[in-house]
């Protein structure tokens, strides 16, 4: 198996293909760091700001302008979508640009003041209203989750044939990269023991919720941006949080918050338990997709010791 790249553009091909989009003339067009999928530029037009962001994976955007819609309908600070279309072999999706930095560029300091806001967004954002959704696992462009039961997400999403997504021919990897056959068995078999607890909460997930998709003017969080959203527990994202942000004791505040705000949490240890063997076992496969080792290594260790 390859090891995928994200498409290669320059801002020249850029800024032709946005002065040609737009009326008025386009400025300060500036590729983004961040993003493993998708090739991302920053850009302005009248005092406005605008992000563009190209993927060759067919489809790829079609989901984030339904969330979009749901997002900003609930009031969470979400970029609002302009436009989707095609270029040359690309997809590609105009939003508005949240305003700030990511969390990742803030101080130590700013973010660890800022942590009890992460925690408050957070929550507020696993808690909007679904009702009108049916399924669990990734959002489809319908809105619906693309499975009938998170067990049935599960067996998906690590089943052999991946024909036609990004994991098509995934188990080459055991034999290409650094990724391990005996490691991954056992920690796939211990996501199944776990998720049984997981199974019977339906939530709106961002599925990637870290400090690189967290926006912040450095004295108050501006937004969430670039999701892999799904439907399931919603201590996924809080797993996902604390893997990235853990000198920050993450999972503390959020225990702390839900004490204040009066929320009960049942089952908390085993359901964090079975979403980090979830979020674990993507990681590994993607680290290894990647050729990040060293990023594979860390996070093989922490979930061969999760249990212990």
């Amino acid at each position: 198996m390859t090891v995928y790249h994200k498409p290669t553009l320059d801002i020249q091909e850029v800024e032709k293909l946005l002065n040609d989009y737009f009326d008025s003339k386009v400025i300060e067009v500036t590729p983004l760091q961040g993003g493993n999928l998708s090739a991302v530029f920053s850009f302005s037009v009248s005092d406005q700001a605008y992000v563009i962001k190209f993927n060759e994976l067919a489809g790829s955007f079609d989901t984030e302008v339904f969330l979009s819609k749901l997002l900003t309908a609930h009031g969470i600070p979400f970029p609002s979508c302009i436009d989707l279309s095609n270029h040359k072999s690309y997809q590609f999706l105009i939003t508005e640009k949240i305003s700030g930095v990511t969390l990742a560029n803030c101080s130590p300091e700013q973010q660890r003041r800022l942590i009890p806001e992460v925690i408050q967004l957070l929550t507020r954002m696993n808690q909007i209203d679904i009702n009108h959704t049916q399924g669990y696992g990734f959002i489809d462009a319908s809105g619906n989750g693309t499975h009938p039961s998170w067990k049935e997400h599960i067996l998906a999403i690590h089943a052999e044939d991946q024909t036609g997504t990004f994991w098509e021919g995934w188990h080459s990897l055991f034999q290409t990269s650094c990724l391990e056959k005996d490691v991954y068995d056992e920690c796939y078999n211990r996501l199944l023991a776990y998720s049984t607890y997981n199974e019977p909460h339906r939530y709106f997930v961002h599925g990637d919720f870290h400090q690189f998709n967290l926006m912040s003017d450095g004295q108050r969080m501006t937004g969430i941006i670039d999701t892999n959203s799904k439907y399931g527990d919603f201590l996924i994202d809080l797993a996902t949080l604390d893997w990235h942000m853990r000198p920050f004791d993450v999972i503390q505040e959020y225990q702390n918050y839900q004490r204040i705000t009066g929320a009960s949490i049942p089952n908390f240890k085993e359901r964090l338990i079975g979403a980090k063997y979830y979020n674990g076992l993507i990681g590994l496969r993607f680290y290894a997709k990647m050729g990040i080792d060293q990023a594979y290594y860390g996070l093989r260790e922490e979930l061969l010791n999760l249990i212990n």
